[in-house]
């Protein structure tokens, strides 16, 4: 029998303690169920020569009686695999992600598919993508996983800097990212010491303008955070210093991580329902989880492994799962909230799918084999590999936005 992650959620503000126990346990041997032009004065151009998709006739069909759970399923050899890009058909892959160039022995971490219970999941068709972009625009906001998810589709170079953007002109498609890796206002205080380890001031009630101000015309908004949560933050809020995570000052509060998560989502949620303009649809891509094997990223981890884990040996990480049912929690106040107003909310879930490849980070092979390597990276994903597979549910997703379209016109 499999039991449902947010159905078992359903209950915890009765059984709290107990209900976590509970999670964590079932999580052992099952799985999750569940641009406005002023944004960049110079866009980075690509002529790309694709055939037009037609969405019309059979694909509508098959689109409109298949709707099973593909969020739900398990890891299957895909012998053909990596089909979208490698080196040696020169498209660009970040450094820091690309584990063949640096030496990874092994392939057989690309040769995997995911799999849905009771239907199939279209591989990512390019030509099927930019057909059903054309004329829009589409926004990644977030840190540098939500980085790592854009690079998979797209060809396009390193990216750097707070606001990055693509204009495909062939598609007249407008691709943005937007730096912002806690979606609320951050201060770094005067410290001596590397920012990367540093205590953050982390202001919850206010919202990064750096991404509020630009989405307001984007058709598509794609969020993602989290992992920046976990590192040492002092928690501001209506003005003053409410708690802190980690920050080894006894005269403060001590609050979670997961505190300043959930209220940093709530602002986020807030801010896009604010806007009186907005008529895009926002997507929340869930918790990505590592695979550090109880380390601290800082101390280095292990995540060696070159095979998914089968569901039955499917390790369970508390923090993982906290992180991902604080985005549950808000993500169904603010969806309901969106549907008040005519907005849409839709849920991007990768973390059942993910929580079983730990197989799929770069370890040590992100970086030239020549700089330091002390550090696992084991919270990134290799390219090309399985966060590949997050812009096949995107793609999936994006069609059957179009589909509800035109139900809603006949």
């Amino acid at each position: 029998m499999k039991v449902s992650v947010l159905e078992l959620h359903n209950a915890k503000k009765t059984h709290l303690k107990d209900l976590r126990k509970v999670i964590l346990v079932v999580l052992t041997f099952v799985l999750f169920t569940i641009v406005h032009l002023h944004l960049c004065n110079n866009w980075s151009t690509f002529s790309l020569q694709f055939p037009v998709i037609s969405a019309n006739g059979s694909a509508r069909l098959t689109l409109k009686h298949n709707r099973c759970n593909i969020f739900k399923g398990n890891w299957v050899p895909y012998a053909e695999g990596p089909y979208y890009y490698t080196n040696s058909n020169k498209c660009v892959v970040d450094d820091r992600q690309n584990c063949i160039k640096f030496g990874r022995p092994d392939s057989g971490y690309m040769k995997w598919r995911w799999k849905p219970d009771g239907c199939e999941l279209p591989r990512f068709d390019a030509a099927q993508f930019l057909e059903l972009v054309r004329g829009k625009s589409m926004v990644f906001v977030g840190d540098s996983v939500g980085r790592n998810q854009m690079a998979s589709p797209v060809d396009a170079p390193s990216v750097g800097g707070a606001i990055r953007c693509w204009l495909y002109i062939d598609y007249n498609f407008k691709l943005a990212i937007i730096w912002s890796p806690n979606l609320v206002k951050l201060s770094v205080p005067n410290q001596n010491g590397s920012s990367i380890v540093g205590v953050l001031n982390l202001y919850l009630d206010k919202v990064d303008e750096a991404w509020a101000a630009q989405i307001e015309h984007f058709d598509y908004v794609i969020i993602s955070a989290g992992q920046w949560f976990s590192r040492p933050l002092i928690y501001h809020e209506n003005g003053k210093i409410v708690g802190c995570h980690v920050c080894k000052n006894e005269s403060i509060t001590s609050l979670s991580r997961y505190y300043g998560y959930r209220m940093a989502l709530r602002t986020a949620f807030k801010a896009i329902l604010s806007l009186p303009n907005f008529k895009g649809v926002t997507f929340l891509r869930s918790f990505s989880p590592t695979h550090f094997g109880g380390e601290d990223w800082v101390k280095g981890g292990n995540c060696s492994q070159t095979r998914p884990f089968p569901q039955q040996e499917m390790e369970s990480d508390e923090s993982n799962l906290e992180f991902y049912l604080t985005q549950v929690d808000e993500f169904r106040v603010a969806e309901r909230e969106a549907g008040t107003r005519g907005l849409k909310f839709r849920w991007l879930d990768i973390t059942e799918a993910m929580v079983m490849r730990p197989d799929g980070h770069p370890y040590h092979y992100g970086h030239p084999p020549n700089k330091e390597k002390h550090i696992a990276d084991c919270l990134h994903w290799c390219l090309p590999g399985p966060i590949d597979s997050w812009n096949e549910f995107l793609l999936h997703m994006l069609k059957m936005e179009g589909q509800e379209s035109v139900d809603a016109t006949l």
